[in-house]
């Protein structure tokens, strides 16, 4: 018996992991909210007409930040499972700057009121009982 070929997948080369993981690249779930405010969806849904973009730019699906060639396309997708988890997904608000800075310890310290701890008469007396 023979040695078998080696097979023909990329297995452990990093270019090619590296070269398709940013071309799939997509926009974030914190990208994507600031273009569900009104004032932003309102411009992506009514775009002009470009050639460059698929469908002319027309069938566009904010949440999940893609075009379609057809809006029988676009149907489709708004019905399908990717669709519908993408929305689960932007339920959640995304954190805010301050919030990661404060995750991280980078924030204010909270060390209470300034000047001081203030003595109550309780604390200084003591029992004699």
């Amino acid at each position: 018996m023979g040695r078998l070929r080696r097979s023909r997948t990329h297995h452990s080369i990093r270019d090619t992991y590296r070269k398709y993981r940013t071309r799939n690249y997509t926009r974030d779930l914190d990208q994507i909210h600031d273009d569900i405010k009104p004032e932003n969806a309102q411009k992506l849904k009514n775009q002009p007409l470009d050639p460059d973009k698929p469908g002319l730019g027309q069938n566009y699906c904010i949440e999940c930040a893609r075009h379609f060639i057809t809006e029988a396309a676009f149907k489709e997708h708004v019905r399908g499972k990717l669709h519908k988890k993408r929305l689960k997904q932007l339920k959640e608000e995304p954190y805010t700057q301050a919030e990661a800075d404060a995750a991280a310890g980078l924030g204010k310290p909270d060390n209470g009121k300034r000047g001081g701890r203030s003595l109550v008469s309780e604390d200084v007396a003591m029992g004699d009982d």
